[in-house]
């Protein structure tokens, strides 16, 4: 099959589900996940090729972390499959009905897009995640994951397709074009008619090449230049903890803290205690003159440094005078994902909730809670980072579209 044919097939597949039960859905997602456990030797050994070629080719170390699997990786997989399983089915949901003056019965209900495209890097997770996220809202997917996952994304798929056969749904509701390279993905872009929405996920520059080259409706998910701002009021201890679990738990994700700002008030004494616990733990500090001044293990930033997603162990940090300068500095830097503010000023609080135009905007927690799984979607499709239809974490019903049924009694308009 031509990629293009196997976009079609999925286009096919995706009529049959029109129907399909709950419970037929959730049956064929418990078989995935108890087969993505039962074959994980398999997985890792095929994800054990692609790290070895990912370090040879000097991937960024970062995006090996993305791409490394393990047995809890691929058990965690499995247990987010099973959320997927236990949240309500969104298709069907009615969003809103009235009866008109001539009787006229009007219902919106939630639908499924139909079929859903991927293009995405160095992430295996979303082969499954989206499956499976994609099968409960009623929709079949097409994959496009990059050459640096190859060999797990096929070894993924084999497992998608194998439970779907075992079960009362289609395998050809899951299609891979991994193996026809950029020209599958460049088919996946030009599919209008056939893909009813295509969400890149991955690099600045990846996004931007589908975004500028698709003819497939996009729902942008962006990169994660993501800040934290401690304000004079402050709790110390919060601040330390928040900022440190921000960045170091898991610098490899787009929603890790990358720069952070701290109100000149407290800069002498909240910040070395916030960079000492940082420092011990592997981070390089980026600073401005007056967090060098103040910290001299330190290098000095860049303008290039406010505007990086570093993916590692490495932090932009800034003095500012004022809720005001920090502000503006996050309305220039920002990508729009995720910011947060440590304070005990409610006033301040508010405000930063209020002019602060990202997709989630936290007061006094860690920027690592915007994400699918913690929002209690299961697990997510990406962060979407534009405004039309869907923004933040997507989940089930970020997948859908809505229809307008309309019964009538012989009704006509005057």
């Amino acid at each position: 099959m031509t990629a293009l044919q196997r976009i079609q097939a999925a286009k096919d597949a995706s009529y049959s589900l029109a129907s399909v039960s709950t419970a037929s859905k959730n049956e064929a997602l418990k078989l995935i996940a108890e087969l993505l456990v039962a074959r994980s030797a398999e997985i890792l050994v095929a994800n054990s090729i692609d790290l070895e070629q990912a370090v040879k080719s000097n991937l960024a170390t970062g995006l090996q972390d993305r791409l490394r699997l393990s047995d809890a990786r691929i058990k965690s997989l499995a247990d987010s499959i099973n959320d997927v399983i236990a949240l309500p089915d969104p298709i069907g949901e009615i969003v809103q009905a009235k009866t008109l003056e001539n009787g006229l019965d009007l219902t919106q209900i939630r639908v499924p897009f139909g079929v859903i495209g991927v293009i995405y890097e160095a992430r295996p997770n979303v082969t499954i995640d989206i499956s499976a996220l994609a099968i409960k809202s009623g929709n079949a997917v097409v994959l496009r994951g990059g050459t640096a996952a190859e060999n797990t994304n096929i070894a993924l798929a084999k497992v998608l397709k194998e439970a779907l056969a075992s079960s009362s749904l289609s395998p050809e509701l899951v299609q891979t074009v991994d193996d026809f390279g950029r020209q599958g993905a460049n088919e996946m872009m030009a599919a209008r008619g056939l893909i009813d929405v295509l969400i890149p996920r991955g690099s600045a520059s990846l996004i931007n090449a589908v975004v500028e080259g698709s003819k497939v409706p996009v729902i942008q998910t962006g990169d994660g230049v993501t800040h934290v701002f401690i304000d004079e009021s402050a709790n110390p201890d919060w601040a330390v903890e928040i900022v440190f679990n921000s960045k170091v738990q898991r610098p490899a994700t787009c929603n890790a803290l990358e720069t952070l700002l701290v109100h000149e008030s407290v800069a002498s004494t909240i910040l070395p205690k916030v960079l000492d616990r940082l420092v011990a733990a592997g981070v390089t500090i980026h600073a401005d003159q007056k967090v060098n001044s103040i910290y001299p293990d330190s290098v000095l930033a860049t303008e290039a440094d406010w505007h990086a997603e570093y993916y590692t162990l490495d932090l932009a940090v800034k003095v500012v005078a004022s809720l005001d300068e920090a502000i503006d500095h996050i309305k220039k830097y920002s990508t729009h994902h995720t910011e947060s503010i440590i304070t005990s000023d409610e006033a301040h609080a508010e405000r930063f909730l209020a002019e602060i135009d990202s997709a989630v905007v936290m007061v006094n927690a860690s920027t690592r809670f915007t994400d699918g799984g913690q929002f209690g979607f299961g697990t997510e499709v990406g962060i979407s980072t534009q405004k039309l239809h869907a923004r933040g974490p997507m989940g089930l019903r970020e997948l859908t579209s809505t229809k307008w049924l309309a019964r009538g009694a012989g009704q006509t308009r005057a």
